[in-house]
C-alpha cells in the first residue's frame, strides 16, 4: 500500500489563510504518471506537485492540475522550493529541474523567488474590439497591444486601461474558448492594469461545464507579465508589486522584476499542514 507525505501549503501569501494553495508530495518516485494525476484529482487544486530525484537540480518536479500535467508553473515552483529546502537542506539558492528546463530559485526567509526562461511571443489575434467584448468591457477599456508570452508557460496577456477595468471584467465563455485557445486547447487569459507601485491583475481560465474559472494567483502569468513589458518597453527595468485575487477574496501578492533581460517572480511561501495519503 503507497503512503505518501505531503505538505500544504499557501504560496503568494501575506496571511495564513491567503495565497495561492498548493500540495507537495515529498516523495513521488515510487508512483506512475497515472497515479500522479489521481492524486492531483483527489486534492482537486490548481496545481499539485511530486518531487523527484535528479541528477542536474536539487530536485526534479512534477506539476499537475486535476486534469493534466504542466511543464512549469509559478506558485508550484516557490513552494516546492520551500519543501526541497526543508528535506533535503539545500540552502537558500539551488535550482529545480522542470519539463520546460532547470529553473533557478532563490530565498530569503520564506520569501522565494524564481528565474523565468526567456520569453517567446506571438500576436494574439483578435481586434480590441473582439476582447473587449470577450471581457465585457467596452473597447476604450483595452491598453496596449495583448499578446502571447511564454517564458514556460504559454499565456495570452491582456492589458487594460486601468484598475476599475479589471475589477469589472465578466468573461464570455464561448468568446474566450475561440479567441485565447493554445495549441494544447487550454483556454485562459491573464488580464493587468498599471497602479501606484505594479499592477494589478486576473487570471481566467475555462473548465469544461463548470464554466469561468479565477486563478488567485499565477506565477507563470506574472513571469509573462514581464516578457509582455520587455516586448512593449524594450530594456526599460521594471520593480512591481502585482496584487491578483481580491476579486474572490482570495488576496495574492507578486513580486516581479524584470532587468538586464532577466525576469524574476516572487512571494511568501506558507506552509499551514502536513499529512499521510495511502490506499
Amino acid at each position: 500500500m503507497p503512503q505518501l507525505r505531503y505538505r500544504l501549503l499557501n504560496v503568494f501569501a501575506e496571511t495564513p489563510f491567503g495565497g495561492n494553495p498548493l500540495v507537495v508530495v515529498e516523495d513521488g518516485s515510487a508512483l506512475s504518471t497515472e497515479q500522479m494525476q489521481l492524486v492531483a484529482r483527489q486534492f482537486n487544486l490548481s496545481e499539485t506537485t511530486f518531487l523527484l530525484p535528479s541528477a542536474s537540480a536539487a530536485a526534479r518536479v512534477r506539476i499537475f492540475t486535476p486534469t493534466h500535467e504542466m511543464p512549469f508553473a509559478g506558485h508550484p515552483t516557490l513552494g516546492s522550493a520551500q519543501v526541497v529546502r526543508g528535506l533535503h537542506h539545500a540552502g537558500d539558492r539551488f535550482a529545480l529541474e522542470m519539463q520546460a528546463g532547470l529553473i533557478p530559485v532563490t530565498a530569503a526567509g520564506d520569501c522565494w523567488t524564481l528565474r523565468a526562461n526567456p520569453p517567446s511571443y506571438r500576436p494574439l489575434q483578435a481586434s480590441a474590439a473582439e476582447l473587449a467584448a470577450m471581457l465585457g468591457l467596452p473597447e476604450q477599456a483595452l491598453g496596449g497591444p495583448a499578446l502571447w508570452v511564454d517564458c514556460g508557460t504559454e499565456q495570452p496577456l491582456i492589458p487594460l486601461a486601468g484598475v476599475e477595468h479589471v475589477r469589472a471584467c465578466r468573461p464570455d465563455p464561448e468568446a474566450l474558448a475561440r479567441l485565447c485557445v493554445n495549441p494544447a486547447g487550454q483556454v485562459r487569459a491573464y488580464v493587468f492594469a498599471r497602479t501606484a507601485d505594479g499592477f494589478e491583475s486576473r487570471y481566467f481560465s475555462l473548465r469544461g461545464a463548470a464554466g469561468i474559472g479565477e486563478d488567485p494567483g499565477t506565477g507563470s502569468a506574472c513571469a509573462n507579465l514581464g516578457g509582455w513589458w520587455r516586448a512593449t518597453q524594450g530594456s526599460r527595468p521594471l520593480v512591481a508589486r502585482v496584487s491578483q485575487g481580491t476579486a474572490i477574496g482570495r488576496p495574492n501578492l507578486l513580486h516581479l522584476q524584470v532587468d538586464g533581460g532577466e525576469i524574476r517572480v516572487g512571494g511568501r511561501v506558507v506552509e499551514i499542514g502536513s499529512g499521510e495519503l495511502h490506499w
